[in-house]
């Protein structure tokens, strides 16, 4: 089965060359789909030298989001198993076999990548975006009945299928309580993988902030109570 790899992507100059080198390394038969949200630091012109055959480069006009983002992604994927990936380093792609494995071996539609439930390593860094994170977690688990433990992480992983039947609304960060409403409502399998996390700080180029938290709270009320 072949894995598209959809990487989202905003004034990522600093690290794009190597997650995309680090996504080419895994040895997993793959295409990469670059999705430049209008980067305005140098990072197009770096776009333009990593489109490949097996990498494809799609531009925004203007700055719209990261759910903008991977709707443009999701919309231009060939392959069989979908899979998120940030284009910064927090998340490391040499974990996408054991990602992509409940799918493979049938038994999931869905997998989630938890920073929480993990044997790995992570990185210690802020503790109100932890609280934050698991607060939007919980109250999302209680509007879907699920208990997913990491809900706002970026790896998450699809059966090409179910993300057909999906329409991405959200244009920021709000994708990921919309995704976890919708597929929720769906008659999906869903698990959960502990992965490793290497956070990065704000210094660092780490963007999202309070306010991202206060409209994935809006979300989580509108996709599971207003729909």
């Amino acid at each position: 089965m072949k894995l598209s790899v959809v990487i989202p992507i905003y004034n990522e100059k600093e690290t794009i060359r190597a997650i995309h080198a680090a996504v080419q390394a895994v040895p997993i038969d793959k295409e990469i789909i670059l999705v430049d949200d209008y980067s305005t630091d140098g990072t197009r012109e770096i776009l333009n030298e990593l489109a490949s055959p097996s990498t494809r480069v799609l531009l925004h006009e203007r700055n719209m989001g990261k759910g903008a983002a991977l709707r443009t992604g999701f919309g231009n994927v060939l392959g069989d198993i979908v899979i998120i990936q940030d284009a910064d380093l927090e998340y490391d792609p040499q974990e996408y076999a054991k990602l992509t494995r409940p799918i493979l071996e049938g038994k999931a539609d869905v997998v989630y990548g938890s920073r929480f439930v993990t044997g790995e390593y992570r990185r210690v860094l802020f503790f109100w975006h932890m609280l934050g994170n698991k607060f939007l977690t919980l109250l999302s688990n209680m509007m879907t009945n699920m208990n997913l433990t990491d809900m706002e992480t970026c790896y998450k992983v699809f059966r090409r299928e179910v993300l057909e039947n999906i329409t991405i609304e959200e244009n920021r960060f709000g994708f990921e309580p919309e995704i976890t409403a919708k597929i929720a409502k769906m008659n999906v399998r869903i698990y959960e993988v502990g992965i490793s996390y290497s956070g990065r700080t704000y210094k660092e180029g780490k963007k999202i902030g309070w306010k991202d938290g206060v409209a994935a709270l809006k979300c989580i009320l509108k996709y599971n109570l207003l729909r």
